[in-house]
């Protein structure tokens, strides 16, 4: 089983190891049914209770695959994350568009006010089939998104959307807040305007980037707001190597540059020469700091989820951590994982 570390203030205690289901609402393949609904009955089967979905994961798929499959256990034995900051507007026809391959017949739209998260958490609610959500995230704030216009959704999303959110928090119809977006800065700007819980921060404190410890993450703990990693595997590129025939690595949702398939290309000598994966490395590495609760990669199958399981589970000496250090890939004051050999 899987150990458990607390949300924040909050009485939510997830697993070390998430399942995240932007797969779920076929990104970038078809998912057959069965197939959705398998990989997380495989989940819960080996431990799993935290799964992060979004309306936007398929245009409203995503949400409806997963609440059909929690639908048949006890609401205590998951904790659920969904997000707002998008609706979901009617269109005439499905189309695949932004990487998801989904039939669902609706156009997102950004909507980060006061009544446009308050709809949002009500369509989801709605699609998902469910009860509750325990937590409720602020999805893609920030200038990597927004560009020119992140000044004024900002504003918006911290005057109207946070107020909305924090008024969920404060009567029990979700358990915490928080933002899911793929850069840390825009986390410290939102945290000057109010309180989150958590933040579910995509593939910006992995192996290759370690930048947040020197404000961000200290400042999480000072607060006591927690963090979800999301994408460990930095779009691809710490799971697949750079060394498979035939695979172009991605890293931050495009190719990769030269200097990064070198960086990753180092990594991958050293875990040869301690006889580990590369993938086990990525997801096991940020939960050695403190601020971090939880990782969670993307899970695309039955399958997925037991391979992956067992990388999180597979044993890595402290001397690993150590030689990435003095190859000076870890920054030197980021906290390495404890030895798990038995």
């Amino acid at each position: 089983m899987f150990k458990k570390r607390q949300i924040g203030q909050t009485k939510l205690h997830v697993t070390e190891l998430g399942f995240g289901a932007a797969t779920l609402g076929n990104l970038y393949r078809a998912m057959p049914e069965e197939e959705a609904q398998l990989s997380i009955e495989k989940a819960l089967e080996l431990g799993l209770n935290q799964f992060d979905t979004a309306p936007y994961y398929g245009f409203g798929l995503s949400e409806r695959r997963v609440g059909d499959a929690l639908r048949r256990v006890d609401a205590d034995d998951y904790v659920l994350s969904t997000k707002v900051g998008r609706i979901l507007t009617p269109c005439a026809k499905a189309e695949d568009k932004y990487g998801f391959c989904s039939p669902m017949p609706f156009e997102p739209e950004y909507d980060y006010s006061y009544d446009g998260v308050m709809r949002s958490f009500e369509h989801s609610i709605q699609r998902l089939g469910l009860s509750k959500i325990d937590i409720l995230y602020m999805h893609d704030i920030g200038r990597m998104t927004h560009g020119d216009e992140h000044d004024r959704l900002f504003k918006i999303a911290m005057e109207g959307g946070y107020k909305a959110m924090d008024e969920l928090r404060s009567q029990g119809l979700v358990s915490a807040i928080g933002l899911g977006v793929n850069e840390y800065e825009v986390c410290e700007q939102a945290m000057d305007h109010g309180y989150f819980d958590c933040f579910l921060l995509a593939g910006r404190y992995t192996l290759l980037e370690q930048k947040a410890l020197d404000t961000f993450l200290p400042r999480c703990l000072k607060e006591n707001s927690s963090i979800i990693l999301g994408g460990p595997y930095n779009s691809g590129i710490l799971a697949t190597g750079v060394r498979r025939e035939g695979v172009i690595p991605h890293y931050n949702y495009e190719p990769a540059s030269d200097d990064i398939i070198q960086l990753v290309s180092k990594i991958e000598d050293i875990c040869q020469e301690f006889n580990i994966s590369l993938a086990a490395a990525a997801l096991q590495f940020p939960l050695a700091h403190p601020a971090v609760v939880s990782t969670i990669p993307g899970l695309s199958s039955a399958s997925r989820v037991e391979s992956t399981v067992a990388q999180f589970n597979e044993v890595i000496p402290a001397e690993f951590w150590q030689r990435l250090q003095q190859a000076n890939i870890l920054h030197i004051e980021a906290p390495i994982p404890l030895s798990n050999e038995s």
